[in-house]
Formats: C-alpha cells, sequence, structure tokens
C-alpha cells in the first residue's frame, strides 16, 4: 500500500489521528487574535524550546544535509551549522523582541523606520514564508518518495502534508502550532538518529565504513564546494541574517518572561544542532552502503537508506517523523504569515477599524494563500540547497537595519532601504551576471550593506526623537514592568500573560547564577554607546549567558571532530 506494509501504515495512520486531534483540542484556546497569533504570551521554557526547536527544524534540512554529506562528506554538515555560531547570540537576542512587545517583525521595522519600511518588510516577509513552505514540502516529498520507491510521489505527499497541518493550524493558531511541536519534537529525534544503528550494522562497523571512503569525507570541510572561505562567509551570512526571519518574532516574543524567552530559543536551537550530526553522518553512511548517485540525485539518499534498511514498522514511523519535521514548521509559518498580513497590511491599509474578531478571520484566510502559494514554490525550485541560498540571501538584506537598528541611534530608513536594495543588487548582479559564488557574493554585498547604511543614514535627516524615545524605552524596560510604560504613555502592542523575573529564591541555580546583581539592562542597545556603558555587573545575564552558550558550540564541534577521528 503506497510502498509500505499495512503495520507501517497503520503507525502512519495513528499518527494523523493523534496530531490532529491535539491540534484541533487547542482550538477552545483561541478567543482571541493575539492567542491565534502570539498565545497571548503565555508560554514557559519548555514550550519556548519545543517552538524554538520544532519551527526550526523541518525535513528539507535532513535531506540537504544529507544530500551534501553523501558527495562531500561530513562537511555537508555546514548546509545547517551555518547557524552554529550564530546560535550564542540567541541568548542576547530574545529578550530584545520579548521587551518590544510587537506582534510581527514588520511592526519592528514600522516603529522603528516607519511605514514605508514596513510594507517592504511585509511583502519580502510573504514571500519568505512562501519559499520556504514551499522548500520544506519538496524536501518532505522527495525524501517520502524515495524511501516508499516512488509508490508514493512527491506531490501526493506535499498535499497530504499540507491539507494536515492547515486543518489543525487554522484552528489553534500558534498554540496549536507550539503544543503539536512539543510532541513531534521527540519524533524529529528519532528521524534524526534512527537510521545510524541500522547502517552500522549493515556495514560491518564504523571502522568498515571510514576504510571503505576516502579520508577527505571525514574532514569538517572539502577541498571543493564547503571549503573554509565558504563556511566562514555563510556563518557571516547566517549571523546578519537570522535576526530578521519573519518568525523569529514569535519564537523570542511568546514567553512569560524573559529567561523564558531566553532559554527556549537558545536551547532549542542547540538541540537542532545536536540533531544535525545525525544528518550528516547518515549521508556518508549512505555513500559507502549505496555509492552510484549522481550531484542533481544526492538528495534522494536520505529516503533510499532509510527504504532499504529500516524493518517493518520503522518505515511508517520514518514517514511520521518527515511529516513532523515539515508539518511542525509549516504550521507555525502559517500563523506567522497570517499574522504578517493581518495586521502590516490588512489593517493598516483595508480596514483600520476591523473588529479583532474579523482579524482572526482574515488571518486564517491570508495563511491559505500563502500556503498555496508555498506549493507553488514547491515545484518551482530544483532543488532544496538551491532554495537554501536563495533564503539565505533575502533574509541578510534586511538584517542589517536590524542590528544597525537596534545598536545606533542615529540609523534611519534611507540607510535602512539603500542597505537592502544595494545589497539585492549586488547579489543579483554578480551572481547572474558575473556567475560569482555564493560565498563571493556575500563577501562583496555583507559590508557593502553596513557600508551603505552608515552612509545614507549620515547624510539624510535623523528619525524622529519621539520615534526613538518610545523605541529604546521598550527595549530599557523589562517584562513585567509594564505599569512604567503606561505611565509614560507608551503604546503596548500585545502585552499578553506577561510576568516579571521570578523572586530569586524561586529561580533555579542555572538561572541565579546568571542574573546580573544590579540590573536587567541588555548590551546591543549600549554597545555602540561607549566603554563606560558597558560592565559586567549591569550586562552580567548577557555576557556570561553568551560564554556559556559559545561553550556548548565548542562542545558540539568537538564531539563530531572527535567522532570522525576514530
Amino acid at each position: 500500500m503506497f510502498g509500505i506494509s499495512i503495520p507501517d501504515f497503520i503507525v502512519l495512520l495513528g499518527y494523523f489521528a493523534g496530531i490532529t486531534y491535539l491540534g484541533f483540542w487547542t482550538r477552545k484556546k483561541i478567543k482571541t487574535s493575539g492567542d491565534f497569533f502570539m498565545a497571548n504570551r503565555r508560554f514557559g521554557k519548555w514550550l519556548m524550546m519545543a517552538q524554538a526547536f520544532g519551527t526550526g527544524t523541518h525535513t528539507d534540512q535532513p535531506v540537504s544535509v544529507a544530500g551534501a554529506s553523501y558527495t562531500t562528506g561530513i562537511s555537508g554538515i555546514w548546509y545547517q551549522w551555518l547557524w552554529l555560531f550564530s546560535t550564542p547570540f540567541y541568548w542576547i537576542i530574545s529578550p530584545i523582541y520579548r521587551r518590544l512587545r510587537y506582534v510581527t517583525m514588520a511592526d519592528f521595522f514600522k516603529e522603528r523606520y516607519g511605514t514605508g519600511m514596513a510594507i517592504f518588510y511585509t511583502l519580502v516577509g510573504l514571500i519568505y514564508f512562501s519559499m520556504n513552505i514551499g522548500l520544506m514540502l519538496k524536501g518532505t516529498g522527495v525524501a517520502i518518495e524515495g524511501l516508499t520507491g516512488g509508490m508514493l510521489p512527491e506531490r501526493a505527499t506535499i498535499f497530504i502534508a499540507t491539507l494536515l497541518f492547515m486543518a489543525y493550524g487554522l484552528a489553534g493558531g500558534l498554540i496549536a502550532a507550539v503544543f503539536t511541536d512539543a510532541v513531534q519534537a521527540v519524533l524529529i529525534l528519532v528521524l534524526s538518529f534512527m537510521l545510524i544503528p541500522f547502517a552500522l550494522i549493515e556495514a560491518g562497523g564504523f571502522q568498515t565504513i571510514k576504510a571503505g571512503l576516502p579520508p577527505e569525507m571525514f574532514h569538517l570541510v572539502a577541498p571543493q564546494e564547503i571549503t573554509p572561505f565558504f563556511v566562514a562567509m555563510i556563518v557571516i551570512n547566517g549571523l546578519v541574517g537570522v535576526v530578521v526571519q519573519p518568525h523569529h518574532m514569535a519564537i523570542g516574543g511568546s514567553s512569560k518572561t524573559e529567561i523564558a524567552s531566553r532559554i527556549g530559543w537558545c536551547y532549542g536551537n542547540f538541540v537542532k544542532r545536536f540533531a544535525t550530526v545525525g544528518w550528516a553522518f547518515t549521508g556518508v553512511f549512505a555513500a559507502f552502503l549505496y555509492p552510484g548517485l549522481g550531484f542533481s540525485d544526492r538528495e534522494l539518499a536520505f529516503g533510499m537508506i532509510a527504504k532499504n534498511l529500516l524493518p517493518v514498522g520503522f518505515v511508517g514511523l520514518m514517514i511520521a517523523a518527515m511529516l513532523a519535521a515539515v508539518m511542525s514548521t509549516c504550521d507555525a509559518f502559517m500563523v506567522h504569515s497570517s499574522a504578517l498580513f493581518t495586521r502590516n497590511l490588512y489593517l493598516p491599509f483595508i480596514n483600520p477599524r476591523a473588529s479583532d474578531r474579523l482579524q482572526l478571520k482574515i488571518g486564517r484566510l491570508s495563511a491559505i494563500f500563502v500556503v498555496i502559494s508555498g506549493i507553488c514554490f514547491a515545484f518551482y525550485f530544483p532543488s532544496v540547497v538551491d532554495g537554501l541560498m536563495q533564503l539565505w540571501k533575502v533574509t541578510a538584506y534586511l538584517g542589517v537595519a536590524f542590528w544597525m537598528g537596534v545598536m545606533w541611534p542615529r540609523a534611519n530608513r534611507y540607510g535602512a532601504m539603500a542597505s537592502a536594495l544595494i545589497m539585492a543588487a549586488i547579489a543579483i548582479y554578480t551572481g547572474n551576471v558575473l556567475h560569482w559564488s555564493l560565498a563571493y557574493q556575500i563577501a562583496l554585498y555583507i559590508p557593502a550593506g553596513f557600508l551603505a547604511m552608515v552612509v545614507f543614514s549620515l547624510i539624510t535627516p535623523p528619525e524622529a526623537g519621539e520615534r526613538l524615545h518610545k523605541f529604546y524605552t521598550l527595549l530599557r524596560t523589562p517584562v513585567g514592568q509594564e505599569n512604567k510604560l503606561r505611565e509614560a504613555g507608551i503604546e503596548i502592542v500585545l502585552e499578553g500573560e506577561s510576568q516579571a523575573t521570578e523572586s530569586r529564591s524561586r529561580r533555579s541555580w542555572l538561572e541565579r547564577w546568571l542574573a546580573s546583581p544590579v540590573s536587567d539592562d541588555l548590551i546591543l542597545p549600549e554597545l555602540l554607546s561607549g566603554r563606560k556603558r558597558i560592565s559586567w555587573r549591569r550586562h552580567r545575564t548577557d555576557l556570561l549567558g553568551f560564554a556559556v552558550a559559545m561553550g556548548w558550540v565548542a562542545v558540539i564541534i568537538f564531539m563530531v571532530y572527535g567522532l570522525v577521528r576514530l
């Protein structure tokens, strides 16, 4: 039946029934648009971790990493590890999203740079969501088609997964997305490591695999495609662009407290960095066991090794895990895109007087349109990796405006727009006309973007003092102290169930160790203010938490290095 056994089919139906029931069960929690778009900021640390891991992990990633590792070796891991060095920055960035109390990333551009930049970002963000949904669906379709020997075609998988996540996502919004993410995160981890023991048994052990492949297959960098220069450039590009990915306002801002936001976003993503190791080794093992796939077909490696090695019952579990990986992200992206359209296009320009009930309805309708656009993108991209590279560039174009907007009060809308357009123009010209590789494109357009931001901001009028005062007051007011904002006459976009940091006696030992003893100041808004404003005592939470996270980066890298040197 569809290329799988009856027991596998039963496992798959059980997953469909359970996850759909859980999604619809959350519908009763949706009372307002704030519930639908942002879960009314009610999540604690564990659900925030589930959201960060589930939303940030999808089937196109193991497909692309395993495919790249099939041809280049363990260095294919960098197709997802480009975010590894960015992960410690999430500890510093997440409380910025939480303190701004916005609902969408376009709210950031509106409040910091004005309506024009908000419209520009909204359009880019909607395209980003459509492209990403398309890539995720394509990656899942390719993998399951290989797993079922073509009996379940790519397009059929895409339509099945789409119907499922739309059904419960439209019903329960972000709450449904995050509750199902918590369950699906377990399946994603199963997906990441399930094939490894079967591959080792089939091959006769790791040493046999290592002896049967070229030595460069076990290097963390490769002489071609994934060179040290390529790795350095995509890491820099990822750090610049990650801050404006449209779903990150919810991932950083839907928690009750700042510490829940920090732990959830930073360490939820560290779980993903660990899972990536399984994807890379799966690709290398596939190269040993089933050689012969060409470069254009390498993304079939993940599904092929699963089809050949998994016993009855495990195939259904693998398909369920693949669908879990894509649905856990697509449902969230669908909700985030609906918030972007409703709050930043429909409400200000089409119907400013729309009731909250109508906003909820419009949000659900716009989500359907974005998903349909995503399906079109799924059939457009020739490969998952090709699509990933396009997404990497799109986010970087606007990332400069975020970093400079937080750190440099003189940054203005003219500099923000100029940096985005100049970076895009450079990428298009060097990529499509000069045919430069991605790494060389990044080496030119990133510094050009920062230079354009500085130059155009200095030669044009600054932003209004009132706008800057409101923006930086939000950044300096910790979560749980919203009364200070109300007393100052500053509008709170969505307060939700915000809570102040718990008393020291109720915090865990880790939270007490990380907490600054004298203030809750954030380091990024003061970074360009001079050394006198930066201190260990005032910024201990930022600095110590960042140092600990960098330590985890080193641990993960040395762990993989140790494994490949066995």
